[in-house]
């Protein structure tokens, strides 16, 4: 690819689930993006649109039946499990609904995990997950288990462990899910503020008002982009995506 700004190009992504005898349920009917670094991107849609299967393709948890992915300009769209398990691991930092934290382990071991899967030397861990930890406010909190922090401290150790290895992009699927109002909002400062520090967001969620702190919104229907728009902050409108 020349552009190399561009971190996610998808090309007519198609993904066909087998359910067995002759029934095929087409998830993604022909779905062509691209995502440039430091974007900060919502994807919405109605449940059964899609959306969940272009995040699991685009976070390498799964594979598109036809069609052309590359991240970071490698194509990624034939690879193998263990092949795309290391750029999980190295190029994606996911944040999820329900934490998805170790409850026996202090916030410290938590956010040092991918760490421990990637090979660094234990001293160089600490160090990154301290510091990774201080990124997200949450330094103070580093020798506490999940039980002992509120809802948000808990994301937000989620959110310094999906950037502890300094990823391509940021991935959060319904962030703010299992939060109230005033949490939530936090949780979306926080990602406005590392956005503003030049991380590539891209957020999953079904929430307008969660998809408003983006700057460009991708609504999926039936398998296939309804709308690109990118957002106009002070006129609170939106535009056609470039």
């Amino acid at each position: 690819m020349s552009d190399n700004s561009i971190v996610i190009n998808l090309q007519q992504i198609k993904k066909i689930y087998d359910m067995g005898g002759a029934e095929e349920v087409q998830a993604l009917r022909g779905v062509s993006l691209q995502i440039r670094k430091n974007e900060y991107v919502a994807i919405m849609g109605p449940s059964g649109s899609g959306k969940s299967t272009l995040m699991n393709i685009i976070g390498c948890l799964d594979t598109p039946t036809s069609g052309l992915y590359e991240f970071v300009g490698v194509n990624v769209s034939e690879m193998n499990d263990n092949e795309l398990a290391k750029i999980r691991n190295k190029e994606i930092g996911f944040v999820f609904q329900t934490f998805n934290l170790l409850a026996r382990s202090d916030s410290l071991h938590n956010v040092e995990l991918p760490l421990i899967y990637a090979g660094v030397p234990s001293a160089e861990r600490r160090r990154l997950a301290k510091d990774a930890l201080g990124h997200v406010g949450l330094a103070e909190r580093s020798h506490h288990k999940p039980n002992e922090l509120s809802g948000g401290q808990r994301q937000r150790v989620a959110v310094a462990r999906a950037l502890v290895n300094r990823p391509s992009i940021l991935l959060a699927d319904e962030p703010t899910g299992n939060l109230d109002t005033k949490t939530g909002d936090e949780i979306m400062a926080l990602f406005e503020e590392l956005h503003r520090q030049g991380n590539t967001i891209i957020l999953v969620t079904h929430e307008e008002s969660i998809a408003e702190h983006a700057h460009r919104i991708i609504r999926i229907r039936d398998g296939m982009i309804e709308s690109d728009l990118a957002v106009t902050k002070r006129a609170a409108s939106t535009v056609p995506a470039n």
